[in-house]
C-alpha cells in the first residue's frame, strides 16, 4: 500500500482496479477542513488522464507490475513488435499505448516494456536516446553567437528544437521525457 503522503511524480498506483501513473500532485490543507491531495494521473493501459482527489492520509494499492528488457523490431499497420531478450518470444504494443514514445523508438532500441497482469500495457525508454538529423535548414556563418534554435526532423520523424550548428546527418542525444536536445554525439 502507498500512503498519499509518499506521493511522487512518477508514483505508480492501482486506482479502481486499474494501474495509473502520478504526473503531478498538490498538497491542500484548507482552514479547517482536512487535508488532501489533489492528483493528476494518467492511465497506464489507457493513456487516458484523469484528475483525482484523495483525502490526506488515504492509502492506495500498488499496482503488481513486472518490468522485462526487450528490443523494438519493427512496425506493422498499428502494431509495434518487440522482442523478448531472454525467450525471443515477440510481443505486440499498439501506437496509443506507446503514445509520444513512439517518436523516439529506432529498430534494435532495448527497451523495458511494463507488464500488468500478464498484459503489455505500457513502454519505458532510456531517458536519452541517440538519434540522426534526417532534415534542417543548414546553418549560416555568424549564427551560433545569437545562440537561437531551428527546427530539425530526427530518423523516427520526430519534430526537435537545435542549435544553429546542428546539420543534417548529425547524431544528436535527446531528453525522451522532455523532448529537447542535449548535445552533438561525437561520431
Amino acid at each position: 500500500m502507498i500512503s498519499t503522503s509518499d506521493f511522487k511524480r512518477g508514483t505508480k498506483i492501482e486506482f479502481r482496479g486499474e494501474p495509473y501513473e502520478i504526473l503531478d500532485f498538490q498538497h491542500v490543507k484548507m482552514g479547517r477542513g482536512s487535508a488532501f491531495v489533489r492528483t493528476k494521473m494518467k492511465g497506464l493501459r489507457t493513456g487516458k488522464i484523469i484528475e483525482e482527489t484523495f483525502s490526506s492520509g488515504d492509502k492506495v494499492p500498488k499496482p503488481e507490475l513486472e518490468e522485462k528488457e526487450m528490443q523494438y523490431l519493427y512496425k506493422q499497420d498499428n502494431l509495434c513488435y518487440f522482442m523478448d531478450t531472454e525467450t525471443y518470444e515477440q510481443v505486440p504494443v499498439t501506437e496509443e499505448q506507446l503514445g509520444d514514445s513512439l517518436k523516439y523508438l529506432k529498430e534494435n532500441m532495448n527497451v523495458y516494456i511494463l507488464y500488468y497482469k500478464g498484459e503489455a500495457i505500457a513502454v519505458e525508454l532510456p531517458n536519452f536516446v541517440e538519434l540522426k538529423v534526417a532534415q534542417t535548414e543548414p546553418g549560416f556563418k555568424g549564427d551560433t553567437a545569437s545562440g537561437g534554435s531551428k527546427p530539425a526532423i530526427l530518423e523516427t520523424g520526430a519534430s526537435v528544437k537545435v542549435p544553429f550548428h546542428i546539420n543534417e546527418g548529425d547524431i544528436i542525444r535527446v531528453d525522451t521525457r522532455t523532448g529537447e536536445y542535449i548535445e552533438r554525439v561525437k561520431g
